[in-house]
């Protein structure tokens, strides 16, 4: 008796869920032309997605998740290109101050090296 409601249990689980569509593989030719559109259309119409896949042989969906995708990505490269201006920025910044720390040190110098005893001039 234990044996068959044990095995019940297996029996009433739930089925597990539909498998996932694998990635899809764009083509070049894909990419291109979806890149080009991204370009100066960050943001489609239900109509210029439908002309989208249908010319390019994509679902709906596929159109709807490579430009999710696409915006996404133009979000990081933002992000990053602004961190760099920042890095720029602090190390233009150190590189002035060091310049002027060494225009200091040389001013020292010459007026270490001058101090009151000027070379006669001809």
């Amino acid at each position: 008796m234990k044996k068959q409601s044990h095995l019940n249990l297996f029996a009433n689980r739930p089925q597990p869920k539909k498998k996932r569509k694998s990635r899809t593989a764009f083509t070049n030719h894909q990419i291109f032309e979806l890149e080009k559109r991204f370009l100066y259309q960050k943001y489609l119409s239900p109509s210029d997605r439908d002309e989208i896949a249908a010319a390019l042989g994509l679902s709906n969906a596929q159109v709807i998740t490579w430009f999710q995708n696409r915006r996404a990505k133009l979000k990081r490269d933002m992000e990053e290109l602004k961190k760099d201006v920042e890095t720029v920025k602090v190390l233009s910044a150190h590189k002035t101050f060091l310049e002027n720390v060494n225009d200091m040190n040389i001013l020292k110098k010459k007026i270490m090296h001058d101090d009151g005893h000027a070379s006669p001039q001809k």
